[in-house]
């Protein structure tokens, strides 16, 4: 497993590969938080742990990363792959920063399509769940 700071160094590299244009008008950076932080629906039989957040407030624009929430679901990954998962949520993120200044929506759509294909999932688990224990 890797540590916060060996983390720390892997994304700041990733973050460095790409393009300097992606960073415009987000004051805050990219913050790397050791936390963990699940989702407000999250589940205990499907945690839904989030990764990366984008934020637009009074203090500015920005990116939280978070360790912990990166460690709980792919510290079994090699390095190289949980490189690409960290290349792959900064993305995210940096998508969610450029369609904020745009106007956009898209991803927000995206997220929350995501979010109730979660949502069926779990509803069905609990229906099996029942079905298990002869509710009906």
């Amino acid at each position: 497993m890797l540590s916060f700071d060996e983390f720390g160094d892997i994304l700041e590299e990733v973050a460095h590969e790409m393009p300097e244009e992606l960073y415009g008008r987000l004051n805050g950076g990219v913050i790397l938080l050791p936390d963990e932080k699940m989702h407000s629906e999250s589940s205990e039989l499907v945690p839904l742990f989030i990764l990366g957040e984008y934020h637009v407030n009074r203090i500015g624009r920005y990116i939280n990363i978070y360790y912990g929430s990166f460690m709980r679901t792919y510290s079994y990954l090699p390095e190289d792959r949980l490189r690409k998962q960290m290349e792959h949520t900064l993305k995210h993120e940096l998508l969610h920063h450029l369609e904020n200044l745009a106007g956009e929506k898209g991803l927000e759509i995206e997220d929350e399509v995501r979010l109730n294909r979660y949502r069926e999932h779990l509803r069905r688990m609990s229906m099996d769940r029942g079905k298990e224990k002869g509710d009906f």
